[in-house]
């Protein structure tokens, strides 16, 4: 049975579009492979450029939060001048290490700030040694101002006033106090006194301190020789014993002096000679 020609003409035609289609494919992917590798080789080098320029460690990132965290729980440090940072709370805790280049470990002028305080300390050390060492307090020049002479049936008695110089060679205040006298005739203590408080002699200065000292003679020679009309000038010989206590730079010292004095005991009032001797 012959088919009819209108489906002959179906199946040509079918035939012709498989084949226009399967050609047409053919020449598309003949005329689009070059493309295809150019936009492959493309690619491949700009990632290539891109991993050329990148990093070649990566970088971690640290996230925001933790950033905040940090800065907020740390302090700039003071040696490193902000370029690290340390605990809050730990600064005065940690050592600072400071590299031997650093100019702090050379300063300038050491030599020079060495001997001016080596020299200020010398000359503080001097000054101190000349305003502050103790010097001598002496006493001195004994002198009688007046002699009053009373007679009595038993007795011959005799107030002396005398003139004692206290010298001080210190820069600093000297007090004096608790002066001792005591006066002999022929081994004989025969009067005496005793001042607590005497006075006070300025520095590198010197002070009379006036006293009296009252004399009992009582032997019965020594009065007939005072209360005797056949001389006019009748002297007798004494000697004093003065001891006295100063303060002075945080310390005390005891002075002495043993003097010898002339009395003339025939007269109410007198101008005796004087021969001290210091001790």
């Amino acid at each position: 049975m012959v088919p009819p020609r209108h489906a002959v003409l179906q199946k040509q035609e079918a035939g012709t579009t498989r084949e226009s289609v399967s050609r047409l494919g053919q020449r598309g992917q003949r005329g689009h492979a070059p493309l295809r590798s150019s936009l492959v080789s493309m690619g491949a080098s700009q990632s290539q450029r891109a991993e050329d320029t990148g990093p070649i460690l990566a970088q971690e990132e640290t996230p925001k939060s933790q950033e905040r965290q940090a800065s907020a729980d740390t302090v700039n440090c003071p040696t490193c001048q902000g370029t690290g940072r340390i605990p809050r709370g730990q600064e005065d805790k940690l050592v600072a290490v400071i590299p031997c280049t650093d100019q702090r470990l050379r300063p300038r002028h050491t030599k020079f700030y060495v001997c001016l305080s080596v020299g200020v300390c010398l000359l503080i050390s001097g000054l101190v040694l000349f305003f502050l060492f103790p010097r001598s307090v002496s006493l001195s020049d004994l002198a009688v101002n007046s002699a009053y002479v009373v007679f009595t049936p038993a007795a011959t008695n005799i107030t002396i006033f005398n003139s004692l110089n206290i010298s001080n060679d210190n820069f600093a205040t000297v007090e004096a106090s608790e002066l001792d006298v005591r006066v002999f005739y022929l081994e004989t203590v025969v009067g005496s006194t005793k001042v607590a408080n005497v006075t006070k002699v300025k520095p590198r200065s010197e002070k009379m301190y006036n006293f009296e000292v009252f004399i009992s003679l009582t032997d019965i020679g020594i009065n007939k020789y005072c209360k005797s009309t056949s001389t006019k000038i009748r002297i007798i010989f004494f000697k004093l014993q003065i001891s006295m206590t100063v303060f002075f730079l945080a310390h005390y010292e005891q002075l002495s002096l043993d003097t010898f004095e002339y009395i003339d005991c025939g007269t109410n009032t007198t101008t005796p000679h004087v021969s001290s001797r210091s001790k």
